[in-house]
């Protein structure tokens, strides 16, 4: 069986992906679902502004309304678990030549068809290992999130093929391992993103995604974690790449905030191999990969009020200086950078390439229902021949030098009605200096203002 006949399969069987164990929501006691069989369905309204671009050659100010519909289900059938999910991510209303992608439309998109066994001991009360061994098509957070991510605020996700297992030993200690080929979002042609052009994804062993991670508890005042990813990569004859084949090896440790009490997450990772400059059919030079990425942070939450929590944070990443043979920007693979780096969308100024930025953040929760928080950001980039983050900015002679501007992004969320109903509001600031106002490629646009607010209905 082909793999889409596969996925088409588990759809029409009404096996949607949710975890079992989970409380059973407004949606599967409608339907009279059984305890075994857990069905949630959400949907999510967005509409955001963007004005003062910072991307050349776009729209200078665009405007959008987002969709996001799910539909999940997973049915346990004792040691075998079958689920899926189906997303449904549209866009209306945006600029003929906006920056909107295949980061905001994927319609109607099967994300995870999949086949769980359980492994080890899962009695209650047992003290041994188990885990669980996943096959199909499926989505991934591991640790940080910064390399492997199932997105949250982008309008659309990561999704895998292949095969994932997770282990956790009796004292905690966890273990996870797998290979996949990831997902390419279809459309991405301009006209099938205007158009929310219904096209399902497709997998090829031309771009494969593998690696490991384990997790120790109470190392050092807090949890350790160790990672290796692989990626290899060619080209196809419908799609060119720069036929990446690079490793990256990290580690991270954190502390988990807590009232009255100070924690941490520092997190590095090195990335080598070889890969091209550009996807250019003329491009047959291979370089040598070397380049890094760090983050670190500390904060403290106070015990009392709205259990403020202050936090200094320092990230920086390598770019490309273009030396002969060599390639230094860093691959954030398939991470998600809403959390360090602001709101994506249709803003999305930093991520994790050629930067350095110091910052303080202020984070706040007045109740249960309610939380939110503001961060300030220096921008400086790593290396000043190569584009400043994500916002592809450049010059190349790096006579515009190193410094970037300052953002500043914040953001509140409360629940109309608890596990039901949510609402957020967030808006960005980046204040242009340097290299985004005089790289001869910088648009003559001004300071960028960006806002959203967004409802979340979820059953």
């Amino acid at each position: 069986m082909t793999n889409r006949a596969l996925l088409i399969a588990l759809a029409a069987s009404g096996l949607i992906t949710a975890p079992a164990s989970a409380k059973q929501g407004p949606l599967a006691q409608a339907v009279g679902a059984p305890d075994n069989l857990v069905i949630t369905a959400s949907v999510r309204a967005r509409v955001e502004g963007i004005d003062g671009q910072f991307r050349p050659n776009v729209a200078n100010g665009d405007s959008m309304l987002s969709l996001r519909t799910a539909i999940a289900a997973e049915y346990d059938a004792g040691p075998v678990r079958f689920g899926a999910e189906m997303w449904d991510a549209r866009t209306y209303g945006q600029a003929i030549n906006s920056s909107a992608g295949t980061g905001e439309v994927n319609a109607l998109e099967l994300v995870q068809a999949y086949v769980r066994v359980e492994l080890g001991d899962w009695s209650k009360g047992a003290t041994g290992g188990k885990g669980l061994l996943t096959a199909g098509r499926f989505t991934l957070d591991i640790g940080s999130r910064r390399l492997v991510a199932r997105n949250r605020f982008r309008n659309t996700t990561n999704s895998f093929t292949g095969t994932h297992l997770d282990w956790t030993t009796g004292d905690g200690k966890r273990f996870q391992a797998f290979y996949t080929l990831p997902q390419t979002r279809l459309p991405d042609d301009a006209q099938g993103i205007r158009d929310d052009r219904v096209k399902w994804d497709n997998e090829s062993t031309a771009l494969q995604f593998y690696g490991a991670d384990v997790t120790l508890p109470k190392v050092l005042g807090g949890t350790l974690e160790a990672y290796v990813f692989g990626l290899s990569e060619r080209d196809k004859p419908d799609r060119l790449t720069r036929n990446r084949r690079v490793g990256t090896v990290g580690a991270r440790l954190l502390s988990r905030p807590q009232p009255g009490k100070w924690d941490h997450d520092a997190e590095a990772a090195y990335q080598f191999g070889k890969a091209r400059r550009s996807t250019s059919a003329a491009d047959l030079a291979d370089v040598d990969v070397s380049a890094w990425f760090a983050h670190g942070e500390a904060g403290y939450t106070f015990a009392h009020g709205w259990h403020p929590r202050v936090a200094v944070l320092m990230d920086g990443v390598s770019g490309d200086g273009g030396k002969p043979g060599k390639y230094g920007r860093f691959d954030t693979l398939f991470g998600s950078r809403r959390f360090d780096f602001g709101p994506t969308a249709l803003y999305g100024a930093l991520g994790r390439a050629n930067i350095v930025s110091p910052g303080l953040r202020l984070e706040l929760t007045p109740s249960k229902r309610t939380a939110g928080g503001v961060t300030y950001r220096a921008l400086w980039l790593e290396d000043r021949r190569d584009a400043f983050s994500v916002t592809g900015v450049r010059d190349a002679t790096g006579t515009s030098g190193r410094f970037a501007g300052h953002q500043v992004d914040a953001r509140v969320s409360t629940w109309i009605v608890p596990d039901l109903l949510q609402a957020e509001t967030g808006a960005a600031m980046l204040i242009k200096r340097g290299v985004l106002r005089n790289a001869p490629n910088a648009p003559a646009t001004g300071n960028t203002a960006y806002g959203y607010i967004d409802l979340t209905l979820s059953l």
